[in-house]
């Protein structure tokens, strides 16, 4: 008796046997609310902006690997380099105008020698700009490696950091302000390991002791050119004329061919909004 009283009556279902007994009317509302929900998940569909990309053909171009080789012995300690700062010694503007070389090599591999009285690859060759960055920041203090030169442990060390290269791009620039004095290994010996493992010297002669000729042989043996920096301002040019003798591919260039799709479930929703209003009006 209580059911009966409060317990809510469910309706009755109706059962046809064919569809054609069903009134006109409720066939039409149901086939409405299909479409209005088809024409609600193209809308979705449409803002979540959907689209086919594929890499742009310059995107597999390949940069070089370019391995530099720093002089930090005592004499690099010398100030008067930089004209606009007369106390800031050789060694920290040669760090400086590197670091803004580093920037620019955009698809390089790029690895770090340092040397003296020996060398040693302080950083191997890397794709990660940032932190050769740092680790040329970290390199404040001159005498790391020693106060003497040992120009030919610095090219072996190089030959080394390049050793597992695969491009056939190989580049060495070695900076140095003084006189080939240290190592087991003589310059000429390493420029022909250089050479046969295909791999180009640019060489930077800094201030006015160092070596020229010596280092016009190096460039010249590995197939490389000699250039001198009297100055802070000579070396900046100097490292401008290397990008352009070796200039790297622009990361601009590595772009992605994309083809945004979301036009098509929009027009979709159009149409069939407008068929769902030219129904209700006919």
């Amino acid at each position: 008796m209580g059911c009966f009283v409060y317990c809510k009556s469910r309706p009755k279902p109706i059962y046809f046997s064919k569809l054609e007994w069903l009134p006109k009317s409720y066939l039409r509302l149901d086939s409405d609310r299909w479409i209005v929900m088809g024409v609600f998940g193209l809308l979705v569909v449409t803002l979540a902006t959907p689209y086919l990309y594929k890499p742009d053909a310059n995107y597999h171009k390949k940069g070089r690997d370019l391995v530099l080789a720093i002089d930090t012995s005592g004499s690099m300690a010398q100030s008067g380099f930089d004209s606009l700062e007369r106390f800031k010694s050789k060694y920290d503007s040669a760090i400086e105008l590197t670091h803004r070389f580093i920037q620019n090599r955009h698809d390089d591999n790029l690895g770090l020698v340092v040397f003296g009285s020996f060398a040693y690859i302080a950083s191997p060759l890397t794709y990660d700009l940032e932190g050769l960055s740092q680790m040329l920041h970290l390199m404040s203090d001159v005498g790391i490696a020693g106060d003497s030169t040992a120009i030919g442990e610095a090219i072996v060390q190089s030959i080394e950091a390049l050793k597992h290269s695969r491009t056939q791009n190989k580049v060495i620039v070695l900076l140095s302000d003084g006189v080939h004095n240290a190592g087991s290994i003589s310059p000429k010996d390493a420029v022909d390991r250089a050479k046969k493992s295909g791999i180009v010297i640019y060489t930077i002669g800094i201030g006015k002791e160092y070596d020229r000729e010596l280092m016009r042989l190096i460039a010249q043996k590995s197939g490389g050119k000699s250039f001198e920096a009297k100055s802070a301002k000579d070396l900046e040019v100097v490292f401008e004329k290397i990008e352009s003798l070796e200039p790297s591919p622009l990361r601009s260039s590595d772009t992605l061919n994309i083809q945004k799709l979301h036009l098509y479930p929009l027009f979709l929703a159009v149409v069939l909004m407008g068929f769902l209003v030219l129904r209700r009006v006919f």
